[in-house]
Parts: structure tokens; C-alpha cells; sequence
């Protein structure tokens, strides 16, 4: 493992740049596309809460190598031309963006039903009302789901190994071939993950006790 790290260092670093920016760019959109439709699902117009179902249900269940896949290879071939980063950030966020609205979904309809009506009745609109009054209350509510999918996200990142998004993961199967040290290889990705997901780990538990 020292080999690894002290030949390969700069691959190393490189993929955990790739893998960190990933993860974030995902996390923010993924959490506001998510609640978008998390809203939708909650909403009294028949039409609006069907569409947040047809998209939590298909991408949810489609699995996100496939997500990937298609805007690695389908669109670049019909729409337009993109990196295996960008193919494979964007397939990361809807794959979790369909998580988090599930999640937050559960957190709205667990919010006392009385929240929303007191709201309207002291003159604030239906959106005024989910903004400042029930989704406050709901991300308090589904926090260690919520950290679940965080850390999850930066785990699934990995998918982009698959589509040349130079992660970490495609660091460390380059480096295996090249050192033929498939196991010390893998390891130390390995700890390279736990780098990043053990603190945001913790966090969440901290986040979780503070808000009790």
C-alpha cells in the first residue's frame, strides 16, 4: 500500500478531486430536484402528483450504471457531445435526486397536517406555507435517511469509473493494471473513500443530535 501511495500519488489526488467534486455538485442538485418532486408528490393537483410519482418510480428503479450509460453513449450520439464526467455526474444526480424525494416526501406527510392549515389561515399562500412552516420541519424529521443518501451519493460516485469520469475509481483500476497490485490497489481507494465518507458520517450524527 505505501508502493501505491507514494508512486501513485498524484492519480491518487487527482481522483479524489474528481470524485469530491462529483459528489458535490450532485448532492446540491440531487437535494433540489428531489424536493421539487418530493413537493409535487404532495401536491393537490391530481396531474402534478402523478408526474412526481412516473419520476421517482422509473429512475428509482432503473439502476444507475444504466442512467450513466445513457448520457454517455445515447446522447452524445443524438443530442449533444459530453465527457464521461459530466455523463456520469448527471446520471448520479437523478438516480439520487429519486431517493431524496421519496425521502422527503415521507418527511412532508409526517409534518402535522395542522401545520399547513394554521399557516393558510394566518394568510400565507400553499408555497409560502411549504417553504417557511412544513419543510423546515420535514428535513429535521428525515436527517439519517437524508445522511443515508449523502453517503451513499459519494459511494455511487464510483459509477464513473465506467464512463472515464477519472474518479476514484478509475484511478484505482488504472493503477492495478499498471502495478499488477490488484488487492493493495483497491485498498487504498478503499481508504480514500472512508476518508471522505467517515467525517460526513459523523457529521450527520452530530446534525442529527443537535436538531433532536
Amino acid at each position: 500500500m505505501w508502493y501505491i501511495l507514494t508512486h501513485y500519488w498524484s492519480e491518487l489526488i487527482q481522483g479524489l478531486g474528481y470524485t469530491l467534486l462529483s459528489s458535490v455538485i450532485a448532492l446540491f442538485f440531487s437535494t433540489i430536484i428531489g424536493t421539487m418532486f418530493a413537493i409535487f408528490e404532495v401536491l393537490p393537483n391530481r396531474a402534478m402528483r402523478i408526474i412526481g410519482r412516473i419520476y421517482i418510480e422509473l429512475f428509482r428503479n432503473i439502476p444507475l450504471l444504466v442512467i450513466a450509460m445513457f448520457f454517455y453513449v445515447i446522447i452524445p450520439m443524438y443530442v449533444a457531445k459530453i465527457d464521461g464526467f459530466t455523463a456520469g455526474t448527471i446520471g448520479l444526480t437523478i438516480y439520487t435526486s429519486s431517493f431524496i424525494a421519496e425521502t422527503v416526501r415521507a418527511g412532508i406527510q409526517s409534518v402535522d397536517k395542522g401545520q399547513m392549515e394554521g399557516a393558510r389561515s394566518n394568510g400565507l399562500t400553499y408555497w409560502q406555507a411549504m417553504r417557511y412552516i412544513v419543510l423546515p420541519q420535514a428535513f429535521k424529521i428525515v436527517i439519517p435517511p437524508l445522511g443515508n443518501q449523502f453517503i451513499n451519493l459519494v459511494k455511487n460516485s464510483s459509477v464513473l469509473a465506467f464512463v472515464a469520469g477519472f474518479d476514484l475509481m478509475y484511478q484505482g483500476n488504472s493503477i492495478a493494471s499498471l502495478s499488477l497490485d490488484t488487492i493493495n490497489s483497491y485498498m487504498v481507494v478503499g481508504v480514500f473513500y472512508l476518508i471522505i465518507t467517515l467525517p460526513l458520517s459523523y457529521y450527520m450524527r452530530h446534525l442529527e443530535k443537535r436538531l433532536a
